[in-house]
C-alpha cells in the first residue's frame, strides 16, 4: 500500500485509510462487531493501517471495536479519532435530534470548549486502550465556541502527550485561517467524491497551499458510485440513506446511468466501479488519503486494491466531465 506524508506531520497514511463510521453500527442500520474487527485486521494485513474512527459514532462504540481490533497490534496502526459532537451534554451548538444505538431518541450537540475537548480525549483514550491518539480532529465547527479556545485545548493535549498531531473535519477556510494562528493543523477532513466537489473551489486550494493534509471521507458517497445501490434497494428509517438526495429514486437513476458510461474505464483496469471511485479521490492533488468503510473482510480486500492502479489523465477527466455533466442535470 503506497503511503503518503499527511501535511507536515510525522504521520504517514496509507492512501486507503480504514473509516469506522459504519463499525459504530449507527446511522448505518447495524454492524456485527466480531465481522468489524476482523475487518480492521484485514485491513492492518493488507497496508491499510490507519483507522479513522470517532466518539461519535455509535455513541463510544467504533472506538470501543476498534479498540479489540488493534489489541497487541498498536505499534502497527495509526488511530485518529474525533472530538465535538456530545450526545451526552446538552451545551454548545445544537446539531440534530437523534437516537442512541438502542433506539433511545437523543440530541446532539456540537461542542468544541476547552473543557469539552478535554474530558472527550480522556474519555477516547479510555475506551481505544491507547495512551496517545496518533491524530484528534475536531469533529464541525462549534458557531458557539471561539476556534482559538478549541485550538488552545488542542494545543494543551498536544503538549501533555495525549495526542501527536492536531486536525479537524468539515472546516471552511474561514476556521481553518483561524485555526492555524494558534496550531500547526496536520489535516482537514472534507467530504470529497467526483460528485461532491464543493472543496475544490477553496478548501483544497487552501490546504495545499499551506501543507495541510486531506483525508476525504464519502469517496464512494455512502455505496453510491459502487453500482450496488440498484433501484429496487430500500433502507430502513434508521439508516441515514433512506433520506438522502443521492438515494431519491429520480436520483438514484441517473447516478446509475453515468456509472454504465464510466464502466469501461474501471474494466480497463480490472477494477469495480466502488474501487475506480475511491482511486480518483486519491488521485487528486492535495488528497493524502480516502476514509472508506468495510463492513466484513472481503470489502476491506476491494477497498485495498482501490489503490493498486494509476488513472490515466484523459481517464481522470472522462470521470469529472460525466459528473459535472450529472450534476448541473441534478
Amino acid at each position: 500500500m503506497e503511503t503518503r506524508q499527511l501535511g507536515k506531520s510525522d504521520l504517514n497514511f496509507p492512501a486507503v485509510t480504514f473509516g469506522a463510521w459504519v463499525t459504530g453500527g449507527w446511522q448505518w442500520g447495524g454492524s456485527d462487531d466480531e465481522m468489524a474487527i476482523r475487518a480492521v485486521q484485514r485491513g492492518i494485513d493488507l497496508g491499510i493501517n490507519a483507522i479513522d474512527t470517532a466518539a461519535i459514532y455509535g455513541m463510544g462504540h467504533s472506538e470501543r471495536v476498534v479498540a479489540k481490533a488493534i489489541a497487541g497490534r498498536r505499534d502497527q496502526v495509526i488511530v485518529a479519532t474525533k472530538c465535538g459532537l456530545r450526545w451526552d451534554r446538552e451545551e454548545g451548538e445544537f446539531a440534530m435530534d437523534s437516537f442512541m444505538p438502542d433506539g433511545t431518541p437523543c440530541n446532539i450537540y456540537r461542542n468544541l470548549r476547552k473543557d469539552s475537548i478535554k474530558y472527550e480525549c480522556e474519555q477516547s483514550l479510555k475506551r481505544l486502550g491507547i495512551d496517545t491518539i496518533d491524530l484528534y480532529q475536531c469533529h464541525w465547527p462549534d458557531a458557539t465556541t471561539p476556534i482559538a479556545e478549541s485550538m488552545e485545548a488542542l494545543r494543551d493535549l498536544q503538549q501533555e502527550g495525549k495526542i501527536r498531531e492536531i486536525g479537524v473535519s468539515n472546516f471552511q477556510v474561514d476556521h481553518l485561517r483561524e485555526a492555524v494562528k494558534t496550531v500547526t493543523l496536520a489535516s482537514n477532513q472534507p467530504r470529497y467524491n467526483c460528485l461532491e466537489r464543493a472543496i475544490e473551489t477553496d478548501v483544497l486550494p487552501f490546504c495545499r497551499e499551506n501543507g495541510i493534509g486531506i483525508l476525504a471521507y464519502s469517496p464512494m458517497l455512502h455505496g453510491l458510485l459502487t453500482g450496488k445501490v440498484t433501484m429496487d434497494r430500500t433502507f430502513p428509517e434508521s439508516d441515514f440513506r433512506s433520506r438522502g438526495s443521492w438515494f431519491k429514486p429520480e436520483n438514484r437513476k441517473k447516478v446509475l446511468d453515468m456509472l454504465e458510461k464510466i464502466r469501461p474505464i474501471a474494466e480497463g483496469h480490472g477494477a469495480t466501479l466502488g474501487q475506480l471511485a475511491i482511486n480518483w479521490v486519491i488521485s487528486q492533488p492535495g488528497v493524502t488519503t480516502a476514509l472508506v468503510g468495510a463492513r466484513d473482510e472481503h470489502q476491506v480486500e476491494e477497498n485495498a486494491k482501490a489503490a493498486s492502479f494509476r488513472l490515466s489523465e484523459d481517464e481522470e477527466k472522462q470521470i469529472r466531465a460525466l459528473a459535472e455533466g450529472l450534476v448541473k442535470a441534478e
